[in-house]
């Protein structure tokens, strides 16, 4: 699952060794939660077709020391291509990519900033404020530039820096960005609220709506143009620790842009909470005076008086060709129609520890576990009769750079999106063993939800809406490109709460997830043995049926009312009414 934030990256060591003090080995071994390795293999019927066996063992290689922990442009993505390709060949798929082929090229930059930078401070009447890279602020740029230098930049507090007609908000007024660095906060204006605030309720309350995301917020700092754009770290607004933020380093990743796109401001970053403070109380501001003001529809935004920010920032710059993985099965009855499951096989690779040692974050449930999924549904449906329509099996790069792969395709589709009926992702399934319950990420957005739930009701569970929806789980997976081409999608996300489990119920539920996220994005998330899969193999069955009835079937999915995706899907009715 994305950076992306995000979620992004990676605990400190101190921070580990408290979640250790509390779940014992769970926080710094790896991942070995559940029953017994001997439960893998059982009550596979419990799951149809898609064996938990043969899913652990696809995670136990993705996450192997040859693969490198799969970072887009490394030796570890030549290794993870290959062996990817292998499987859908041994799977006897036909080849989905460019030009006959297995692969879909994606064009990408990778920027890695100095760690040892340092950003200056000036207040009138202050001494210089250092603040230095990987501690107090992280600062990076999708720009490919050798050299990030501002001088004397001033800036500028823009709430939450949400522009949103349809509810009635604009945190940005007439403010002018240009020469500027704009500072956030993240999350939604209602998220802090009281229920006797007028925003209450605005944005959804704990619900993440798209304009909480941090990528919301430069991209509106770009199409406003300012020089800079800086992120002030909670960690529940964020939804992780600052050390999320610090595990890459600076390092950002991006696809290749054409001309006509939103360039990227020179220089975006996070701020640590407690230098934000410090940075608007030295110009005589109290932040947490502002974070109330912000959260009214009357907020202006506030210069940060008499200070500026400079910085002269060594960058690395490479060029890379990353690839997507596809593989599909031609329909009989409606070949230009197209069911796609995917999900992505990268990872964060290697990186170094807070004791300096290099270390591999493999990413065997972040995203083995859904690379494993692709291939079991994959598995299934060359075991069956043909489909109706196309159906497609994606393996993703650069989901945790920003859904780099997924949005290349949707900008460079191999197939129609608007004759595409369905995005099914998987991203994160848990391994803690059979549940009685699944959840919906981003519940009431379109009818392949209410199919999921009908579904799992035939394995006798019951479906409920995400348990932390605080996190935007919708907004930072690989079918977000999709929903917002207007495809109807399902995302299933196991991060989503505590599951129900057939053993243990939810308090086992909660202690696996609580372990899991103390492993989210570390080297931590490795394959162990002791995995109880037949949990994460249920979920997969379920997305297999749901999209085993769009494959076999004429009717279109579609957007419910209240969505914001709705309205793009009905620009292209025509085409999908003619056929």
């Amino acid at each position: 699952m994305t950076k992306t934030e995000d979620m992004m990256h990676k605990p400190s060591l101190r921070n580990r060794l408290k979640l250790a003090t509390a779940l014992g080995a769970f926080a710094i071994a790896p991942l070995a939660i559940g029953l017994s390795g001997a439960h893998a293999a059982s009550d596979a019927g419990a799951s149809g077709p898609i064996d938990p066996a043969r899913m652990s063992e696809t995670m136990r290689v993705l996450a192997s020391d040859s693969f490198e922990g799969r970072a887009p442009g490394t030796p570890g993505e030549a290794v993870t291509v290959k062996w990817l390709i292998d499987q859908y060949q041994k799977l006897g798929l036909e080849p989905g990519g460019e030009n006959g082929g297995w692969t879909q090229n994606v064009p990408m930059i990778r920027t890695r900033p100095d760690p040892k930078a340092i950003a200056t401070i000036k207040t009138r009447g202050q001494a210089a404020l250092p603040l230095h890279q990987l501690t107090d602020i992280v600062m990076s740029t999708l720009q490919p530039i050798e050299r990030l230098q501002l001088s004397n930049v001033p800036l500028v507090f823009v709430g939450y820096g949400v522009t949103a007609p349809e509810r009635r908000w604009n945190d940005f007024k007439q403010v002018d960005l240009h020469g500027k660095i704009a500072v956030f906060l993240v999350n939604d204006p209602d998220f802090d609220a009281g229920p006797e605030e007028p925003v209450a309720g605005r944005f959804g309350g704990k619900t993440m709506t798209y304009y909480g995301r941090w990528t919301y917020k430069f991209e509106e700092a770009a199409r406003r143009g300012a020089a800079g754009a800086l992120i002030i770290h909670d960690t529940p607004g964020a939804s992780y620790p600052w050390s999320t933020v610090v595990a890459p380093q600076g390092e950002e990743y991006d696809i290749l842009h054409d001309d006509k796109d939103l360039k990227s401001v020179p220089m975006i970053g996070w701020i640590e909470g407690n230098a934000a403070k410090t940075l608007f109380a030295r110009a005589g501001l109290d932040l947490n005076r502002l974070r109330r003001q912000a959260r009214s529809p009357d907020f202006h935004p506030v210069n940060i008086h008499d200070t500026t920010l400079s910085l002269d920032m060594p960058v690395k710059v490479d060029h890379l060709q990353s690839q997507n993985v596809i593989g599909k099965i031609t329909g009989t009855d409606y070949p230009d129609e197209t069911v796609m499951f995917g999900a992505h096989w990268d990872a964060f690779g290697k990186s170094t520890d807070a004791a300096g040692k290099t270390v591999i974050r493999r990413g065997a449930i972040d995203d083995g576990s859904g690379i494993a999924a692709v291939l079991e549904i994959a598995r299934a449906f060359k075991n069956g009769p043909k489909p109706k329509r196309t159906v497609s099996f994606a393996s993703w790069t650069g989901e945790e750079r920003g859904l780099l792969g997924s949005s290349w395709y949707v900008a460079h589709p191999l197939a129609p999106l608007d004759k595409t009926a369905a995005n099914l992702t998987m991203d994160v399934l848990q391994m803690a063993g059979p549940a009685h319950n699944a959840f919906i990420i981003g519940a009431g957005q379109d009818t392949l939800q209410d199919d999921f739930a009908a579904a799992a009701l035939k394995q006798g569970r019951t479906t409920q809406p995400e348990a932390m929806p605080e996190r935007g789980a919708f907004y930072r997976a690989d079918h977000l490109p999709f929903a917002r081409a207007g495809v109807p999608v399902l995302a299933v996300m196991d991060m989503a709460g505590p599951f129900d489990l057939l053993q243990g119920g939810t308090a086992a539920g909660s202690k696996w997830l609580t372990a899991y996220m103390a492993c989210y994005h570390q080297a931590c998330d490795a394959w162990s043995p002791d995995w109880d899969v037949r949990g994460a193999a249920q979920d997969v069955d379920v997305v297999r049926q749901v999209g085993y009835n769009a494959a076999f079937s004429h009717d279109w999915p579609t957007w419910k009312g209240g969505s914001e995706f709705r309205a793009i899907r009905e620009k292209s009715n025509d085409v999908r009414s003619a056929h």
